[in-house]
C-alpha cells in the first residue's frame, strides 16, 4: 500500500521531466515505468534533450529523482488498473528477470496506490499496417526494428523495406541507417510526405516510393520479398503501378495510438482526431493529467513542455507550491498528417484469397469484421464479441484502432461515431499469484488461535481446522485412538462435567430503541416479546426462505441484545445485519458491533456443572433455582466482568461464561482447577457432535443446505402464528415452500448392524435400485455412546410423515437399512437440563 501526493506512470521523456517539476516542490512523487530501463522512446531512437544524448538526459533526471528524499522510483511496474478516487493498482515485477537460481523472495509485488494527482505519461502504441499476408515472419512494427537494433544490437534484417502513413517512420530509418542497417526504401501511403524528418531521409540517400504501400510479401522459410503497388485516393489500386522489391524484412508502422487505456479506466472521455487518426484523451474525470504521446502530442518539444506544466500543476493541486520549471531543448519531429490506411485493398497478384490479418494473436482478420457487418452487427462491441477481435491477452493494443477503421469503412460512419470498445483493467496480464500474495497455502485465511490455545496443546488436544479456526477436534491420551477419545469425552460428559473452549461462537451486540423490532424482522421466529435476563433460540433466513445460520438471542437489557451465531457465519452475519440497517431499515436508531474475539467463551456442561461453578468467586448465581434454563446474567466474575447464559448444545445442564478475551485462558485454567473433584475433563469438537447428535439439535450447514427451509426443520408451526413480517417470509410462501413432498429434518435408526450410517448415504425408494431418483440423505451420525448404539439425522422427503417406517439407503454400492424415528434420540423431554 502507498499514499503519495503525485502519482506519474510512464518513465520516458514526459513522465520524467514531470516528476522532476513536481518533486522539486518537495511533494511525495511516485514514478513507474513498466521497462527495466528508464527514458522510453529515447533508448532507440538518438536524440538530444538539452544537450545531451537522450540516454544521458534519462539517466542524469533518474539520478535527481532518486537523490529526492521524498521520491519513489519503480522501475519493471505496471499501472494495470485506474479506479474510483484516484486508486491506481501496479504490479511490480521483482524477480521475472533474475536467473532461476538467484530468484528470492515473491516473484512480483501488487501495490495498492492513492494518489492525491495522477499524471499519464504512458506512451502511444505504433499500429501495424493492415495488408495480406502481414502475419509472415519478417513483418514487425517498425518501433520494435529499432529496439532490436537500439537496444539489443541486432539488425532486424539485412535488406529492410520500410511501409509507413506516417513521418515517425523516417525518423526510424535514418536511426537503423545510422547503426548500419541496409534500408532499401521507404513505402509511404502519402502522396506527398513531408517534413523534417521527410528531408533528412531524402537528404541521407534514403529511396522514397510515395503513394505505395505493400499489398503482400513472398518467401516460404523466410521473407524474400514484398510486392507493392500506388494506391489512389481510396486505397485502391491504380492500375499497372505495380512493383516488387526484395528484402527480407519489413517493417511497418500504420500511425501511433495513444496508450489512453489507464485514462479511458479513470472515466475520462476520447474524442477522435482525424490529423492524427487516433483517439486521444479530452475530458477528465478525475484529478489526472496525460501528457506527451498519451495526449497525442508526438513533438517531442511540445510534449516536454506540457509535461513540465503537468508536474507543477499536480504539485499545485497536492497543495505545494513549486518553482517554475524549465524546459530542456529537444531534437524535435513532428509526426505529421496521418493517412488512413486501415487496410490495403489491393488483391495480391496471383493470391485473391490471402487473409489480412488484423488480430495476430486470435487470428481475425478483414474478412472477419465483415462477416459480422454483413450478419447486422453495428456496434464495436458487438462486432469484438462476435470476431473476438482485442480478446487475447494483448487486449487489442495494436488491432482495434485498425479495426474499427475498418469498421468505419464497411459502415460508412465517422470513426468517432464507431466509438471504441470499453477499456477495463487489467492493461496487461497479472498473475493470479499476485492478487493472493501471501495468502497460499497456510496464509490463505488467517489462522484463528483459541485464548487458551497453549493449554489445550498441554493438553494433549490435537488441533483441526473449522472454519478459519483452530480448534481442539479432541485430547488425545496415550494409546487411544480418535474414535475411543471421543466416545470417552462424550460419555463422561453425560457423566460428570465437561469444560469446552467456545470462543469462536460469533458474538454481535445490538444496541438501540429500535432494537427489539429490528430483531423481530431478521430471525424467523417471534424475538420482540424477548425480556431482558432471558435467551431464545432462533433461525435466520435468507431473502430466498433458506436457513443461513441459527444461534441463541440474549437480552441483556432494555434495548441491549447479544446476537449468537456459528463460528463460521459470525462475519457474515455481521455483515448482514449492517446491510439491512444501511440498506433498507435506514430509519432504524439502531447500531451492532461485532464483538466475537473480544469475549472468550468457556462452556461448563453435564450433572455436576453447578458443583463447580459455586466454587467461584461471583456476584451471580449459578444455582438452578435462581438460574434458569435460557436464563443469561452480567456480573463480576473473579474480578473481571462477566455474562452468563445458561443454554445447552448437549442436553446436559450448560453454563456459556464469557470473559474478555484476554482472561480467556486464566478461566479455563482455574475451571479445570475448580473442578478437580467433580472430575471435570476437556472435550473436543467432535464430541459435541456426538453429544448435539443424541439430541437431534440441528447443525446449520450439515443438516441444511441451500434449499432447506425452516418448515423442513421443524418451524413451520411458529412461523405460521407470525403475522409480523421478516427476512424471508413471503419467499415461503410460494409452491415451491409448500410443497408436501420437501425434505424434512428427522433422525434415521440404523437396524441392521452396529456401525454408523455413512454421512452422505442416499435414501432410496420402496423397491428401487440405483441410478433412481433419491429420498433424502443422511447428514449427521456418530455411534452414541449413551444408547450404545448408532444414532444419524437426514432429510427425508415427507419425513415427518413417515415416523417408524423402515428404509434403504445406499452409498457407494452398500446398502443399510434404517428406521425413520424423531430427530431426538437421547432425554427426549429434556429431563436432564433439569429445568
Amino acid at each position: 500500500y502507498a499514499e503519495c501526493d503525485v502519482l506519474v506512470v510512464g518513465g520516458g521523456p514526459a513522465g520524467l521531466l514531470a516528476a522532476l517539476a513536481a518533486s522539486r516542490s518537495g511533494a511525495r512523487v511516485m514514478v513507474v515505468e513498466t521497462d527495466a530501463r528508464w527514458g522510453g522512446f529515447v533508448l532507440d531512437r538518438d536524440v538530444k534533450v538539452g544537450g545531451y544524448d537522450g540516454r544521458d538526459w534519462a539517466s542524469r533526471a533518474v539520478a535527481e529523482l532518486e537523490g529526492a528524499p521524498e521520491t519513489t522510483l519503480l522501475n519493471r511496474t505496471t499501472a494495470f488498473g485506474y479506479y474510483d478516487h484516484n486508486f491506481v493498482g501496479l504490479i511490480e515485477r521483482r524477480t521475472d528477470h533474475l536467473p532461476s537460481n538467484e530468484r528470492k523472495g515473491p516473484r512480483q509485488r501488487l501495490w495498492k496506490v492513492r494518489a492525491k494527482e495522477i499524471i499519464l505519461a504512458t506512451g502511444a502504441i505504433e499500429r501495424p499496417l493492415v495488408f495480406p499476408n502481414n502475419d509472415r515472419p519478417g513483418v514487425m512494427l517498425a518501433s520494435a526494428g529499432e529496439t532490436y537494433a537500439h537496444r539489443y544490437g541486432a539488425a532486424p534484417g539485412r535488406r529492410v523495406l520500410i511501409a509507413t502513413n506516417n513521418n515517425s517512420a523516417y525518423e526510424c530509418a535514418l536511426s537503423l541507417q545510422s547503426a548500419g542497417v541496409d534500408i532499401v526504401a521507404i513505402t509511404d501511403g502519402r502522396a506527398h510526405p513531408a517534413g523534417p524528418a521527410v528531408e533528412r531521409a531524402l537528404g541521407a540517400g534514403l529511396a522514397l516510393l510515395p503513394g505505395m504501400t505493400v499489398t503482400d510479401v513472398r518467401g516460404a522459410s523466410g521473407l524474400r520479398g514484398a510486392e507493392l503497388h500506388a494506391l489512389d485516393e481510396r486505397g485502391g489500386a491504380i492500375a499497372g503501378k505495380r512493383m516488387f522489391i526484395d528484402c527480407d524484412c519489413v517493417l511497418v508502422s500504420g500511425g501511433w495510438s495513444p496508450a489512453v487505456h489507464l485514462f479511458s479506466q479513470s472515466g475520462g472521455k476520447l474524442r477522435f482526431d482525424a490529423e492524427l487518426q487516433a483517439f486521444v484523451p479530452e475530458v477528465s474525470v478525475q484529478k489526472e493529467r496525460s501528457v506527451g504521446a498519451a495526449a497525442g502530442v508526438f513533438s517531442l518539444q511540445q510534449a516536454l513542455a506540457g509535461a513540465a506544466a503537468a508536474g507543477v500543476a499536480a504539485a499545485r493541486g497536492a497543495g505545494f507550491t513549486p518553482p517554475s520549471a524549465d524546459v530542456p531543448e529537444a531534437d524535435d519531429a513532428p509526426l505529421g498528417a496521418v493517412r488512413a490506411l486501415w487496410r490495403t485493398n489491393v488483391k495480391p497478384l496471383g493470391r485473391p484469397g490471402a487473409k489480412a490479418w488484423l488480430d495476430f494473436q486470435n487470428d481475425v482478420t478483414t474478412s472477419d469484421v465483415k462477416l459480422a457487418i454483413d450478419e447486422s452487427f453495428r456496434s464495436v462491441e458487438h462486432v469484438k464479441r462476435y470476431t473476438t477481435l482485442g480478446m487475447a491477452s494483448d487486449q487489442g493494443k495494436t488491432s482495434n484502432v485498425n479495426a474499427i477503421g475498418v469498421m468505419e469503412e464497411y459502415l460508412a460512419k465517422p470513426m468517432g461515431e464507431v466509438g471504441t470498445t470499453k477499456f477495463r483493467p487489467p492493461y496487461e496480464p497479472v498473475t493470479m499469484g499476485a492478487f493472493a500474495g501471501r495468502r497460499v497455502r497456510g496464509n490463505l485465511s488467517p489462522r484463528r488461535k483459541l485464548p487458551a490455545f497453549l493449554s489445550h496443546q498441554k493438553l494433549g488436544a490435537v488441533f483441526e481446522d473449522y472454519g478459519s479456526w483452530s480448534r481442539p477436534a479432541f485430547y488425545a491420551r496415550a494409546g487411544e485412538s480418535e474414535t475411543e477419545a471421543v466416545r470417552r469425552e462424550a460419555a463422561h460428559v453425560r457423566s460428570a462435567v465437561g469444560l469446552f473452549d467456545g470462543s469462536p461462537l460469533g458474538k454481535i451486540e445490538v444496541a438501540g430503541p429500535d432494537a427489539a423490532e429490528f430483531l423481530d424482522r431478521i430471525y424467523a421466529n417471534a424475538m420482540k416479546s424477548l425480556k431482558p435476563g432471558r435467551c431464545r433460540y432462533g433461525l435466520m433466513l435468507s431473502e430466498t426462505g433458506t436457513i443461513i445460520d441459527d444461534g441463541v438471542l440474549a437480552c441483556m437489557g432494555e434495548g441491549r441484545y447479544l446476537v449468537g451465531t456459528t463460528s463460521g457465519h459470525a462475519s457474515m452475519v455481521a455483515e448482514m445485519l449492517q446491510e439491512w440497517l444501511q440498506c433498507e431499515w435506514v430509519d432504524f436508531d439502531v447500531v451492532t458491533q461485532d464483538v466475537t474475539t473480544s469475549w472468550a467463551v468457556m462452556t461448563v456442561t453435564g450433572p455436576r456443572a453447578c458443583e463447580v461453578l459455586a466454587k467461584l468467586e461471583t456476584d451471580i448465581d449459578f444455582s438452578k433455582q435462581a438460574f434458569a434454563h435460557m436464563d443469561c446474567r452480567e456480573g463480576m466474575l473473579e474480578g473481571v466482568p462477566a455474562r452468563v447464559q445458561r443454554v445447552s448444545y448437549t442436553g446436559e445442564i450448560s453454563f456459556e461464561i464469557s470473559v474478555p478475551w484476554g482472561y480467556g485462558a486464566a478461566l479455563w485454567e482455574l475451571l479445570l482447577d475448580l473442578g478437580k473433584d467433580e472430575g471435570v475433563a476437556p472435550f473436543g469438537v467432535e464430541a459435541l457432535m456426538v453429544l448435539r447428535t443424541e439430541k437431534g439439535f440441528l447443525h446449520v450447514g450439515a443438516d441444511t443446505d441451500g434449499m432447506t427451509l425452516p418448515q423442513d426443520v421443524g418451524f413451520d408451526r411458529l412461523i405460521a402464528t407470525r403475522k409480523a413480517d421478516f427476512v424471508g417470509k413471503r419467499s415461503l410462501m410460494r409452491p415451491e415452500g409448500l410443497r408436501k413432498d420437501r425434505r424434512q429434518f428427522v433422525g434415521l435408526e440404523a437396524i441392521d448392524g452396529a456401525a454408523p450410517l455413512p454421512i452422505g448415504a442416499h435414501l432410496l425408494p420402496s423397491g428401487a435400485e440405483p441410478p433412481c431418483a433419491s429420498e433424502g440423505w443422511v447428514t449427521s451420525s456418530v455411534w452414541s455412546p449413551s444408547l450404545n448404539r448408532p444414532v444419524a439425522l437426514g432429510l427425508v422427503a415427507r419425513g415427518r410423515e413417515r415416523m417408524g417406517e423402515e428404509a434403504t439407503v445406499w452409498d457407494l454400492g452398500e446398502k443399510r437399512r434404517v428406521r425413520i424415528v424423531a430427530p431426538c434420540s437421547y432425554d427426549p423431554k429434556g429431563e436432564r437440563l433439569d429445568v
